[in-house]
């Protein structure tokens, strides 16, 4: 069985020693998965669940999620690129191409990673240089006018150092139906490059990794709410789910008007990484730091009612950087661990314009849109963290960690309206209200752990562990501060999420090696959870500290070689995730609590079999035969705002691929086919105002080939 060495501890480790439930990703799995963004990590990873909407990336893991992807919000789950944390998930796009793998670490991080990891941490870990040459080129063509291409050259400069040059261009059509989808340009549209310099001397190590991306097309995928739900956009809120609507595809993906403002977008972005390590005789000392950079421009059409159009634009300005400073030690001795310091800033300037049809309705014909200027958004984080590991014997290990954490936020911004004058066209600006706010944060996560090596079985873990998410703010700002300011202080702050886990779990190999086998079972008490809910006094619309979760789980996967030319891989797992006590509104509806109500996207099961059959061939090479099924029950997804909660029901989603691989493996040219039931499923849904779905991709299909030289 192939192993596979993983850095989801900051050291290496092989997967199979490393008491976390995780899944690691190696660019051949990817590549016969069709793993090619982000979100077809819901294909292969358990418990993962990850959508796109507008640009925006929303992940869960084990029913665990933020769905705040405003310039204020942050996510529960961290995504990271060669182990730094990305603070938007906008950058989540162009990410995926010349990998070394990627690491999805299931549970609450707090100690290793920091803030915004209570869910987990997904680490994309770009290929290295190495000191050899080498070179490729992939290519993929498929259905809804599919193009991707990939090609990279790695070259060694001298013993000590290489560099590796990658170019990945994406593009591909909207898979929406109807009127309105005719005029939409790309869905995606772009283009990435990525250079790397590596050194490797006999006690300094270093890589640095530059990037940059443009990223055009169209950012509309959302449909009418009323295509899936008919009473999508009822007034009257439920806690009661409602049903998929019957129809065929082209009926769930059709766009019934025409869409005549423009619709687009034009991101920019580039970042730069360095890590370099010194090995001392005793010690280690490592530095990891980055500066990332975006500017962005939407063109984005709303619906108002779920029909109505309502254009709007986007233009802001991204800017984040972070340092963190590691020593390891002991490394061959019974007690080693690493240590260490991290800081982090970010700063947004960014204006969104909403158009005439909601300005009209309220202020007449002449009001031509809102706008909401804000900048600067700050963000600041500073910690110190540690981590130890005493072997009590050779077989018996023990783990503590705790990290210390001080985090500051501050905005100012404001909600204006501008109005045209009739006759000289000249549009003024009226602050409505401000938004300002400014407060700090501090936290202290821990872990313990214990591990047992059971010899050639494998090994067994357990560890409680916590994480952390940090507080924020609301709209507005403290009465009497600013322009129409009426929070109340308490109102206008909320306070960091926590989460504690207990989790035990078993990695096994059997059956002489030809049977992986992993298992884990966990109980979270997720308290002081952030959720928009509408309150009594005063009356408004606020993300508070009100919900209350217990979450528990058990997940099983593998890998079985039953045969020299056969492999199953196979998971499954069971997921209760529910409310303890939530009132979302308690200015209308008093009695309408959630208890006991599914959180979002957290289906109760899910199974995964997937079979690749070898057959070699008399004319050379050989082919690999896959197929990949997986089945998820129900799951429902929270509408908080208007106090809606929809229900995707259960479905399975089938996949195939056919690879011909050379004699040599130098080349590979390969068919595939995804979700061959067509099933449509639902990302995101919103009732009330803005009523609309997005949802995932329907069936496609293709070819992909590639070739090293």
């Amino acid at each position: 069985m192939e192993e596979v060495t993983v850095t989801a501890t900051r050291t290496e480790s092989l997967l199979s020693e490393t008491p976390i439930a995780m899944t690691a990703l190696t660019p051949d799995s990817m590549r016969d998965s069709g793993i090619t963004d982000a979100t077809k990590l819901n294909d292969v990873v358990p418990n993962v669940r990850l959508t796109e909407s507008n640009g925006d990336y929303r992940v869960a893991i084990r029913g665990v999620s933020s769905t705040d992807t405003t310039e204020k919000g942050d996510p529960s789950v961290a995504f990271m690129q060669n182990g730094i944390y990305i603070a938007r998930s906008q950058d989540i796009v162009g990410s995926f191409f010349d990998l070394e793998r990627v690491e999805v670490l299931r549970g609450p991080q707090g100690t290793l990673y920091g803030r915004n990891t209570t869910a987990g941490v997904i680490n994309v870990l770009s290929a290295r240089p190495k000191n050899e040459f080498e070179a490729s080129v992939d290519m993929e063509l498929g259905n809804y006018g599919t193009e991707n291409f990939t090609g990279m050259v790695n070259v060694p400069l001298n013993d000590n150092l290489a560099m590796r040059a990658a170019v990945n261009r994406e593009k591909r059509d909207t898979v929406l139906e109807g009127p309105g989808a005719k005029n939409l340009d790309a869905f995606r549209d772009n283009l990435t490059g990525r250079l790397s310099l590596g050194g490797d001397y006999d006690k300094f190590e270093f890589v640095v990794v530059g990037e940059a991306s443009q990223a055009e097309g169209s950012v509309f995928n959302i449909l009418p709410i009323s295509n899936f739900f008919p009473d999508g956009y009822a007034t009257t809120p439920t806690i009661d789910p409602r049903y998929h609507a019957a129809g065929s595809t082209d009926d769930l993906l059709n766009v019934p008007f025409e869409i005549t403002a423009p619709d687009s977008r034009d991101e920019d972005r580039w970042s730069l990484m360095t890590e370099a390590t010194y090995h001392f005789d005793n010690f280690s000392l490592t530095y990891l730091g980055s500066v990332r950079d975006a500017d962005r421009e939407f063109n984005r059409n709303y619906m108002v009612l779920g029909s109505i159009p309502n254009p709007a634009t986007f233009v802001g300005s991204f800017e984040q950087s972070s340092h963190e400073l590691r020593i390891a030690f002991g490394q061959d001795k019974p007690l080693h661990g690493q240590a260490g310091l991290y800081y982090f800033k970010e700063e947004i300037d960014l204006e969104l314009n909403l158009g005439n049809p909601i300005a009209s309705m309220f202020f007449g014909e002449n009001a031509v849109g809102y706008a909401f200027p804000q900048g600067p958004v700050e963000a600041e984080s500073k910690a110190a963290f540690t981590e130890l590991t005493y072997n009590i014997t050779n077989d018996l290990h023990v783990t503590g960690g705790i990290r210390y954490t001080e985090d500051e936020k501050s905005r100012e911004g404001a909600t204006v309206l501008d109005v045209q004058d009739p006759d000289t066209g000249v549009v003024t600006r009226t602050v409505l209200n401000e938004n300002l706010a400014a407060d700090d944060w501090t936290k202290t996560t821990w872990k313990l752990g214990v591990d047992y090596f059971l010899g050639d079985l494998g090994m067994i873990y357990a560890s409680v562990a916590t994480g952390y998410k940090a507080g924020g703010f609301n709209d507005g700002c403290v009465e009497g501060s600013g322009i129409g300011c009426t929070q109340p202080a308490e109102l206008l702050y909320y306070g960091p999420e926590e989460l504690t886990s207990i989790e035990a779990g078993f990695k096994f190999s059997l059956l002489e090696d030809t049977l992986n086998l992993n298992a884990s079972v966990f109980t979270y008490d997720y308290t002081e959870k952030q959720i928009e809910a509408t309150i009594v006094n005063p009356p408004a619309r606020v993300t508070r500290n009100a919900g209350e979760a217990g979450i528990e789980g058990i997940e099983i996967d593998g890998i079985w070689l039953p045969y020299e030319n056969g492999k199953l891989e196979f998971s499954a797992t069971w997921l209760d995730a529910v409310y303890d006590d939530f009132v979302p509104d308690e200015a209308n509806y008093p009695d309408l609590n959630f208890k006991g109500k599914y959180l979002d996207h957290a289906p109760e099961n899910t199974f995964r079999l997937s079979y690749t059959h070898t057959f070699p061939l008399s004319i050379g090479g050989y082919l690999d035969a896959n197929v990949s099924s997986l089945y998820s029950s129900e799951y429902y997804i929270v509408d908080l705002p208007n106090v809606s909660q929809f229900k995707q029901p259960s479905y399975t989603k089938t996949n195939v691929t056919l690879t011909y691989h050379s004699e040599d493996d130098s080349w590979y040219v390969q068919a595939y086919g995804k979700n061959l039931e067509d099933e449509i499923t639902l990302g995101s849904a919103t009732s009330g105002f803005f009523g609309a779905a997005n949802v995932e991709d329907p069936r496609t299909y293709g070819v992909r080939a590639g070739m090293k030289f």
